[in-house]
């Protein structure tokens, strides 16, 4: 329950990200910058919070073992990931990139096989379950977009959702449990660095500068979304590390991230109140995380009876 409940907490912060990157492309901020200055004012934050720890040396020595790992994996998990979903931004609005998002839940569960494991049927039969919810809440908005917005912001969201959970995964696997949740975000935001670089040197080349505004609400995207939400994330999925089962349900529970950034929008941006409709999308959300979840703990029962026996 302890794992479920922080990923409940990392959704809300990850909701950040579709609330605030809205906001930026709403006052004319490019996308370029939205991507990199959220990982480039990541940095010093996670570097004061492992050092604080003293966990720096131990996480230098873990990236010099395998440092073209660390840069593969860090590039895809987070590099690759942001930027396709902050390009999504420019066509279409946070709420639908927020709904395209949670196709995540059933990309992570295709990702199984890579791991050397086999797909969970009636875990993925629970993310379907999540999923039609979400179509349901988005569907009277789908109407409204045309054929472009549709395509190009969506494929690149549907290719994101693959990229973050393969690199967090390849990461925890290459990490085995030696370092902490702390300690792998800085890793592998310090690993997609070069790949930062090279995007903000095409956006000083492409738009100049980005303006104050978009700075300020980079820097609220890199606290909440970046250093925040990602920490929680990561420390759930730590907790559950080799459970598949529970590794789903953890991912499940960022299905939330679309009521919580549904609320900010209303609150912040002044979207309309949501239809009867998507508010039965929502509740068949709610209800698809915790069959997920009460699944993946009836497995756990199960296989513990199976193995004292």
């Amino acid at each position: 329950m302890r794992p479920l409940l922080i990923g409940v907490c990392s959704s809300f912060f990850f909701a950040f990200t579709f609330i605030l990157n809205r906001s930026m492309e709403l006052s004319g901020g490019s996308w370029i910058w939205s991507a990199s200055l959220r990982y480039l004012f990541m940095l010093p934050f996670l570097l004061l919070l492992v050092y604080r720890r003293k966990n720096l040396k131990q996480l230098w020595e873990v990236m010099m073992e395998r440092p073209k790992t660390w840069l593969l994996w860090s590039t895809i998990g987070f590099g690759i990931f942001y930027a396709l979903v902050c390009f999504s931004i420019v066509y279409s609005p946070g709420w639908l990139i927020a709904g395209t998002w949670q196709i995540t839940i059933i990309s992570g569960t295709l990702l199984v096989p890579l791991f050397s494991q086999k797909i969970p049927i009636k875990g993925l039969m629970m993310s379907m379950l999540i999923l039609v919810g979400i179509a349901l809440m988005q569907l009277e908005h789908a109407n409204s977009i045309t054929t472009k917005e549709l395509i190009l912001g969506t494929v690149p969201v549907i290719i994101a959702t693959f990229m973050y959970p393969l690199g967090n995964r390849k990461m925890m696997e290459v990490c085995d449990g030696r370092l902490d949740a702390y300690q792998r975000v800085l890793g592998m935001t310090i690993a997609s660095m070069p790949f930062w670089i090279i995007i903000s040197i095409y956006g000083l080349w492409e738009t100049g500068l980005p303006s104050n505004s978009q700075v300020t609400q980079s820097i609220l995207v890199a606290v909440n979304s970046g250093v925040i939400a990602t920490i929680l994330f990561f420390k759930a999925t730590d907790m559950v590390r080799g459970n598949m089962q529970k590794l789903g349900a953890i991912e499940a529970t960022q299905s939330l991230e679309v009521p919580f950034a549904l609320i900010g929008e209303i609150i912040f941006l002044s979207v309309a109140v949501p239809s009867s409709q998507a508010w039965i999308g929502m509740g068949i959300i709610i209800i698809g995380m915790i069959l997920h979840s009460y699944y993946s703990h009836k497995e756990d029962q199960s296989r513990e009876q199976t193995i004292s026996a």
